[in-house]
Protein backbone atom coordinates (compact mmCIF):
# COMPACT_ATOMS: atom_id res chain seq x y z
CA UNK A 1 0.00 0.00 0.00
CA UNK A 2 0.82 3.72 -0.42
CA UNK A 3 1.70 5.25 2.76
CA UNK A 4 -0.68 7.90 4.02
CA UNK A 5 0.38 11.66 3.79
CA UNK A 6 -1.46 14.68 5.02
CA UNK A 7 -3.60 15.49 2.32
CA UNK A 8 -2.45 18.28 0.10
CA UNK A 9 0.85 18.06 1.44
CA UNK A 10 3.34 17.60 -2.05
CA UNK A 11 4.41 14.32 -2.94
CA UNK A 12 8.20 14.15 -3.83
CA UNK A 13 9.71 10.36 -4.18
CA UNK A 14 12.65 9.83 -1.67
CA UNK A 15 15.80 8.94 -3.90
CA UNK A 16 18.06 5.96 -3.06
CA UNK A 17 20.87 8.72 -3.13
CA UNK A 18 22.63 9.85 0.25
CA UNK A 19 21.35 13.21 1.56
CA UNK A 20 23.05 16.00 0.17
CA UNK A 21 23.64 19.77 1.70
CA UNK A 22 21.08 22.34 -0.53
CA UNK A 23 21.03 25.93 -0.79
CA UNK A 24 17.70 25.90 0.91
CA UNK A 25 15.66 28.87 -0.84
CA UNK A 26 12.28 30.30 0.81
CA UNK A 27 9.06 28.33 -0.56
CA UNK A 28 7.83 30.75 -3.17
CA UNK A 29 10.79 33.03 -2.49
CA UNK A 30 10.44 35.88 -4.85
CA UNK A 31 13.17 38.59 -5.63
CA UNK A 32 12.67 41.92 -3.72
CA UNK A 33 10.19 44.14 -5.59
CA UNK A 34 12.05 46.40 -8.29
CA UNK A 35 11.70 49.68 -9.50
CA UNK A 36 8.41 49.20 -12.18
CA UNK A 37 10.33 49.42 -15.43
CA UNK A 38 9.23 52.13 -17.83
CA UNK A 39 6.37 51.93 -20.15
CA UNK A 40 7.59 49.37 -22.13
CA UNK A 41 10.18 48.38 -20.51
CA UNK A 42 11.76 44.91 -20.96
CA UNK A 43 11.65 41.92 -19.07
CA UNK A 44 14.18 38.89 -18.73
CA UNK A 45 13.78 35.36 -17.44
CA UNK A 46 17.02 33.05 -17.39
CA UNK A 47 16.09 29.03 -16.97
CA UNK A 48 19.44 27.02 -15.58
CA UNK A 49 18.23 23.15 -16.20
CA UNK A 50 20.14 19.93 -15.40
CA UNK A 51 20.74 20.16 -18.94
CA UNK A 52 19.87 23.85 -20.51
CA UNK A 53 20.26 27.17 -20.20
CA UNK A 54 17.91 29.13 -21.44
CA UNK A 55 16.85 32.92 -21.37
CA UNK A 56 14.10 35.26 -22.66
CA UNK A 57 14.26 38.91 -22.89
CA UNK A 58 10.67 40.30 -23.73
CA UNK A 59 8.24 43.14 -23.38
CA UNK A 60 4.82 42.98 -22.39
CA UNK A 61 2.08 42.88 -25.07
CA UNK A 62 -1.82 42.75 -23.78
CA UNK A 63 -2.70 39.49 -22.68
CA UNK A 64 0.94 37.98 -23.70
CA UNK A 65 4.55 39.41 -24.40
CA UNK A 66 6.92 39.91 -27.30
CA UNK A 67 9.76 38.06 -27.54
CA UNK A 68 13.02 40.56 -28.09
CA UNK A 69 15.95 38.34 -28.07
CA UNK A 70 16.36 34.90 -26.79
CA UNK A 71 18.98 32.25 -25.86
CA UNK A 72 19.68 28.66 -25.11
CA UNK A 73 22.92 26.32 -25.45
CA UNK A 74 23.05 22.68 -23.86
CA UNK A 75 25.05 22.78 -21.17
CA UNK A 76 24.60 19.63 -19.80
CA UNK A 77 25.18 21.12 -16.25
CA UNK A 78 24.07 17.56 -14.19
CA UNK A 79 26.73 15.40 -16.18
CA UNK A 80 28.47 12.91 -13.51
CA UNK A 81 25.99 14.41 -10.59
CA UNK A 82 24.41 11.31 -10.57
CA UNK A 83 27.43 9.31 -9.67
CA UNK A 84 29.09 12.06 -7.41
CA UNK A 85 26.84 14.11 -5.90
CA UNK A 86 28.41 17.18 -7.53
CA UNK A 87 28.85 19.85 -10.85
CA UNK A 88 31.86 19.08 -12.48
CA UNK A 89 34.23 21.25 -13.83
CA UNK A 90 33.54 20.97 -17.34
CA UNK A 91 29.66 21.41 -16.98
CA UNK A 92 30.24 24.59 -14.34
CA UNK A 93 32.98 26.06 -17.46
CA UNK A 94 30.49 25.32 -20.20
CA UNK A 95 27.65 27.08 -18.04
CA UNK A 96 29.47 30.06 -17.35
CA UNK A 97 30.76 30.44 -21.46
CA UNK A 98 27.02 30.64 -21.64
CA UNK A 99 26.00 32.86 -18.69
CA UNK A 100 28.75 35.17 -19.98
CA UNK A 101 27.06 35.32 -23.44
CA UNK A 102 23.67 35.95 -21.46
CA UNK A 103 24.85 38.70 -19.76
CA UNK A 104 25.99 40.37 -22.80
CA UNK A 105 22.52 40.38 -23.82
CA UNK A 106 20.90 41.60 -21.02
CA UNK A 107 23.73 44.98 -21.20
CA UNK A 108 23.18 45.16 -24.51
CA UNK A 109 19.58 45.54 -24.38
CA UNK A 110 19.11 47.38 -21.10
CA UNK A 111 17.18 45.07 -19.00
CA UNK A 112 16.41 46.33 -15.30
CA UNK A 113 13.60 43.93 -14.30
CA UNK A 114 14.57 40.19 -14.47
CA UNK A 115 14.44 36.66 -12.58
CA UNK A 116 17.36 34.45 -13.31
CA UNK A 117 16.59 30.50 -11.45
CA UNK A 118 18.64 27.48 -11.40
CA UNK A 119 16.80 23.69 -10.81
CA UNK A 120 16.90 20.67 -9.92
CA UNK A 121 21.10 20.09 -10.80
CA UNK A 122 21.58 23.06 -8.58
CA UNK A 123 19.08 21.90 -5.93
CA UNK A 124 20.55 18.33 -5.78
CA UNK A 125 24.53 19.35 -5.99
CA UNK A 126 26.57 19.33 -2.77
CA UNK A 127 28.68 21.96 -4.27
CA UNK A 128 25.66 23.85 -5.75
CA UNK A 129 26.67 27.16 -3.73
CA UNK A 130 29.63 27.50 -4.56
CA UNK A 131 29.41 27.37 -8.02
CA UNK A 132 26.44 30.21 -7.68
CA UNK A 133 29.10 32.32 -6.00
CA UNK A 134 31.60 31.78 -9.00
CA UNK A 135 28.45 32.51 -11.45
CA UNK A 136 28.37 35.97 -9.21
CA UNK A 137 32.41 36.85 -9.38
CA UNK A 138 32.58 35.64 -13.50
CA UNK A 139 29.27 37.00 -14.67
CA UNK A 140 27.93 39.75 -12.40
CA UNK A 141 24.73 37.48 -12.20
CA UNK A 142 22.68 36.34 -9.08
CA UNK A 143 21.05 33.44 -9.62
CA UNK A 144 18.61 32.59 -7.27
CA UNK A 145 18.58 28.11 -6.59
CA UNK A 146 14.46 27.84 -6.28
CA UNK A 147 12.45 24.55 -4.87
CA UNK A 148 10.39 22.38 -6.48
CA UNK A 149 7.02 23.94 -5.65
CA UNK A 150 8.31 27.11 -7.14
CA UNK A 151 9.47 25.59 -10.27
CA UNK A 152 5.72 23.43 -10.47
CA UNK A 153 4.40 26.80 -10.12
CA UNK A 154 5.78 28.46 -12.67
CA UNK A 155 5.07 26.17 -15.05
CA UNK A 156 1.54 26.04 -13.99
CA UNK A 157 0.97 29.82 -14.76
CA UNK A 158 3.09 29.18 -18.27
CA UNK A 159 0.28 27.30 -19.22
CA UNK A 160 -2.34 29.60 -18.01
CA UNK A 161 -3.26 30.97 -21.81
CA UNK A 162 -3.97 27.28 -22.51
CA UNK A 163 -6.35 26.27 -20.23
CA UNK A 164 -9.85 25.42 -21.39
CA UNK A 165 -12.87 27.43 -20.23
CA UNK A 166 -14.54 24.63 -20.43
CA UNK A 167 -11.84 22.51 -17.79
CA UNK A 168 -13.21 21.20 -14.71
CA UNK A 169 -9.94 19.11 -13.67
CA UNK A 170 -6.58 20.60 -14.87
CA UNK A 171 -3.02 18.27 -14.91
CA UNK A 172 0.36 20.26 -15.63
CA UNK A 173 3.30 18.19 -16.55
CA UNK A 174 6.24 19.51 -17.22
CA UNK A 175 9.12 16.91 -18.12
CA UNK A 176 12.71 18.88 -17.40
CA UNK A 177 16.27 17.43 -17.18
CA UNK A 178 17.02 16.80 -13.73
CA UNK A 179 13.15 16.40 -12.77
CA UNK A 180 9.24 16.13 -13.42
CA UNK A 181 6.76 18.10 -12.22
CA UNK A 182 2.66 17.63 -12.14
CA UNK A 183 0.36 19.46 -10.78
CA UNK A 184 -2.71 18.66 -10.28
CA UNK A 185 -5.95 21.86 -10.24
CA UNK A 186 -9.44 21.93 -9.24
CA UNK A 187 -11.02 24.59 -11.45
CA UNK A 188 -14.95 23.61 -10.91
CA UNK A 189 -15.41 26.29 -8.36
CA UNK A 190 -14.06 29.02 -10.57
CA UNK A 191 -16.55 30.91 -13.24
CA UNK A 192 -15.17 29.47 -16.93
CA UNK A 193 -14.29 33.23 -17.96
CA UNK A 194 -11.73 33.19 -14.89
CA UNK A 195 -10.10 30.12 -15.43
CA UNK A 196 -7.67 31.13 -17.00
CA UNK A 197 -6.56 34.34 -15.10
CA UNK A 198 -7.06 32.57 -11.88
CA UNK A 199 -4.15 30.41 -12.92
CA UNK A 200 -1.73 33.21 -11.37
CA UNK A 201 -2.63 33.24 -8.11
CA UNK A 202 -2.02 28.90 -7.89
CA UNK A 203 0.39 28.36 -4.45
CA UNK A 204 1.73 25.57 -3.96
CA UNK A 205 2.99 25.09 -0.76
CA UNK A 206 1.31 23.35 2.21
CA UNK A 207 -0.38 25.91 4.25
CA UNK A 208 -2.22 27.78 1.02
CA UNK A 209 -3.06 24.64 0.00
CA UNK A 210 -5.15 23.57 2.91
CA UNK A 211 -6.18 27.31 3.53
CA UNK A 212 -8.17 26.68 0.40
CA UNK A 213 -11.97 27.10 0.90
CA UNK A 214 -14.73 26.40 -1.04
CA UNK A 215 -17.22 29.49 -2.44
CA UNK A 216 -14.29 31.63 -2.86
CA UNK A 217 -13.92 31.00 -6.53
CA UNK A 218 -10.63 30.35 -6.60
CA UNK A 219 -8.66 26.92 -8.01
CA UNK A 220 -7.99 24.38 -5.59
CA UNK A 221 -4.30 22.15 -5.69
CA UNK A 222 -5.46 18.68 -5.52
CA UNK A 223 -1.91 17.84 -5.14
CA UNK A 224 1.24 18.11 -7.03
CA UNK A 225 4.59 16.01 -7.36
CA UNK A 226 7.94 16.48 -8.23
CA UNK A 227 9.47 13.31 -9.50
CA UNK A 228 13.58 13.79 -9.49
CA UNK A 229 13.58 12.23 -12.62
CA UNK A 230 14.21 14.24 -16.32
CA UNK A 231 15.39 12.77 -19.62
CA UNK A 232 18.75 13.73 -18.10
CA UNK A 233 18.75 11.76 -14.86
CA UNK A 234 16.37 8.94 -16.29
CA UNK A 235 18.61 8.39 -18.83
CA UNK A 236 21.39 7.77 -16.62
CA UNK A 237 19.81 5.35 -14.91
CA UNK A 238 19.95 2.78 -17.39
CA UNK A 239 23.09 2.93 -19.72
CA UNK A 240 23.92 -0.78 -19.03
CA UNK A 241 20.97 -1.91 -20.70
CA UNK A 242 22.25 -2.63 -24.81
CA UNK A 243 18.50 -3.37 -25.95
CA UNK A 244 17.08 -0.03 -27.37
CA UNK A 245 13.15 -1.23 -26.72
CA UNK A 246 14.44 -2.79 -23.48
CA UNK A 247 15.68 0.23 -21.93
CA UNK A 248 12.79 2.18 -23.05
CA UNK A 249 10.57 0.08 -21.37
CA UNK A 250 12.64 0.36 -18.32
CA UNK A 251 12.70 3.63 -17.84
CA UNK A 252 8.74 3.81 -18.41
CA UNK A 253 8.07 1.26 -15.66
CA UNK A 254 10.76 3.19 -13.06
CA UNK A 255 8.83 6.28 -13.51
CA UNK A 256 5.74 5.06 -13.12
CA UNK A 257 6.72 3.44 -10.32
CA UNK A 258 7.66 6.63 -8.73
CA UNK A 259 3.79 8.20 -9.16
CA UNK A 260 1.99 5.64 -6.31
CA UNK A 261 2.47 8.52 -3.57
CA UNK A 262 0.59 11.09 -6.24
CA UNK A 263 -2.76 10.97 -5.02
CA UNK A 264 -4.51 11.60 -8.13
CA UNK A 265 -2.70 8.83 -9.07
CA UNK A 266 -4.86 6.76 -6.92
CA UNK A 267 -7.96 8.46 -6.98
CA UNK A 268 -8.04 9.91 -11.45
CA UNK A 269 -10.37 12.48 -12.53
CA UNK A 270 -13.71 11.54 -14.86
CA UNK A 271 -12.94 11.95 -18.47
CA UNK A 272 -15.61 14.93 -18.33
CA UNK A 273 -13.84 18.85 -18.27
CA UNK A 274 -10.55 16.69 -18.30
CA UNK A 275 -7.71 18.50 -19.43
CA UNK A 276 -3.64 17.45 -19.32
CA UNK A 277 -1.30 20.28 -20.67
CA UNK A 278 2.20 18.79 -21.77
CA UNK A 279 5.19 21.53 -21.58
CA UNK A 280 8.59 20.17 -22.32
CA UNK A 281 11.63 20.12 -25.28
CA UNK A 282 9.97 16.13 -25.40
CA UNK A 283 6.34 17.12 -25.74
CA UNK A 284 6.80 20.02 -28.38
CA UNK A 285 9.40 17.31 -30.26
CA UNK A 286 6.44 14.61 -30.15
CA UNK A 287 4.27 16.76 -31.76
CA UNK A 288 6.95 18.46 -33.94
CA UNK A 289 7.63 14.63 -34.98
CA UNK A 290 3.54 14.33 -35.42
CA UNK A 291 3.28 17.11 -37.51
CA UNK A 292 6.09 15.89 -39.97
CA UNK A 293 8.32 19.43 -39.21
CA UNK A 294 11.99 19.46 -40.49
CA UNK A 295 12.35 22.64 -39.32
CA UNK A 296 10.64 23.52 -36.53
CA UNK A 297 7.68 26.17 -35.96
CA UNK A 298 6.48 27.48 -32.72
CA UNK A 299 3.08 28.53 -34.08
CA UNK A 300 2.32 25.30 -35.27
CA UNK A 301 3.28 23.03 -32.43
CA UNK A 302 2.04 25.86 -29.15
CA UNK A 303 -1.65 25.01 -28.84
CA UNK A 304 -2.00 21.67 -30.20
CA UNK A 305 -3.94 18.72 -29.31
CA UNK A 306 -2.67 15.13 -29.92
CA UNK A 307 -4.14 12.16 -29.01
CA UNK A 308 -3.00 9.32 -27.27
CA UNK A 309 -2.77 7.07 -30.41
CA UNK A 310 -1.08 9.85 -31.91
CA UNK A 311 1.24 9.97 -29.26
CA UNK A 312 1.93 6.66 -29.43
CA UNK A 313 2.43 6.16 -33.09
CA UNK A 314 5.25 8.58 -32.85
CA UNK A 315 6.95 6.84 -29.63
CA UNK A 316 6.37 3.41 -32.24
CA UNK A 317 8.42 5.38 -34.95
CA UNK A 318 11.23 6.36 -32.89
CA UNK A 319 11.66 2.78 -31.43
CA UNK A 320 11.50 2.02 -34.73
CA UNK A 321 14.34 4.19 -36.07
CA UNK A 322 17.04 3.40 -33.52
CA UNK A 323 19.26 5.39 -31.94
CA UNK A 324 21.17 5.94 -35.26
CA UNK A 325 18.07 6.56 -36.97
CA UNK A 326 17.11 9.19 -34.19
CA UNK A 327 20.51 10.86 -34.68
CA UNK A 328 20.03 11.89 -38.24
CA UNK A 329 16.02 12.31 -38.17
CA UNK A 330 15.81 16.34 -38.79
CA UNK A 331 12.03 16.27 -36.75
CA UNK A 332 14.30 15.39 -33.63
CA UNK A 333 17.43 17.13 -34.00
CA UNK A 334 20.93 16.57 -33.51
CA UNK A 335 20.78 18.49 -29.67
CA UNK A 336 17.72 16.05 -28.46
CA UNK A 337 18.18 12.59 -30.16
CA UNK A 338 20.05 11.53 -27.39
CA UNK A 339 17.10 12.38 -24.69
CA UNK A 340 14.07 11.86 -26.89
CA UNK A 341 13.62 8.35 -25.43
CA UNK A 342 13.88 8.56 -21.84
CA UNK A 343 11.40 11.77 -22.37
CA UNK A 344 9.26 9.76 -24.40
CA UNK A 345 9.14 7.49 -21.84
CA UNK A 346 8.34 9.51 -18.81
CA UNK A 347 5.21 10.71 -21.48
CA UNK A 348 3.73 7.42 -22.16
CA UNK A 349 4.02 6.50 -18.66
CA UNK A 350 1.87 9.65 -17.36
CA UNK A 351 -0.75 9.19 -20.38
CA UNK A 352 -0.81 5.40 -19.53
CA UNK A 353 -2.05 6.16 -16.18
CA UNK A 354 -4.68 8.93 -16.44
CA UNK A 355 -8.09 9.46 -17.77
CA UNK A 356 -7.47 11.16 -20.72
CA UNK A 357 -7.17 10.63 -24.92
CA UNK A 358 -5.98 13.73 -25.44
CA UNK A 359 -3.15 16.54 -24.36
CA UNK A 360 -2.76 19.63 -25.12
CA UNK A 361 0.83 20.29 -26.12
CA UNK A 362 2.46 23.92 -24.75
CA UNK A 363 6.11 25.52 -26.25
CA UNK A 364 6.72 27.39 -22.79
CA UNK A 365 7.48 26.17 -19.54
CA UNK A 366 9.57 27.79 -16.81
CA UNK A 367 10.98 31.00 -18.43
CA UNK A 368 7.27 31.92 -20.11
CA UNK A 369 6.24 31.11 -16.05
CA UNK A 370 8.59 33.77 -15.04
CA UNK A 371 8.17 36.43 -17.26
CA UNK A 372 4.29 35.94 -17.01
CA UNK A 373 4.60 36.27 -13.11
CA UNK A 374 7.14 39.01 -13.24
CA UNK A 375 4.65 41.09 -15.70
CA UNK A 376 1.50 40.25 -13.99
CA UNK A 377 3.09 41.00 -10.39
CA UNK A 378 4.11 44.72 -11.98
CA UNK A 379 0.45 45.11 -13.57
CA UNK A 380 1.80 45.73 -16.96
CA UNK A 381 -0.22 42.58 -18.29
CA UNK A 382 -3.73 42.03 -19.01
CA UNK A 383 -4.46 38.71 -17.79
CA UNK A 384 -8.14 37.79 -19.37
Amino acid sequence: MTPERPAGAAARPKSSRPPVARDRTPKEAEPKRQSRPERGGLYAALDLGTNSCRMLIARPNGTQFEVVDSFSRAVELGTGLESTGRLGYGPMSRTVQALRICRRKLDEHRVRRMRLVATEACRRARNAPEFIRKIQRETGLTLEIIPAEEEARLAVISCAPLVSPRTDQLLVLDIGGGSTELVWVDLSGVPPQQRRSSMMSVRLDIDQIAAWRPGTGKPRVVDWISVPLGVATLKDQFTDVDDDAARFALMSWHFEEQLHGFSPYQNPAPREGFQIIGTSGTVTTVAASFLGLKRYDRNKVDGLSMTSAQIDRVIREYLTLGPEGRRTDPRIGRERHGLIMSGAAILQALMRVWPTDVMSVADRGLREGLLYALMNRDGVLKVN
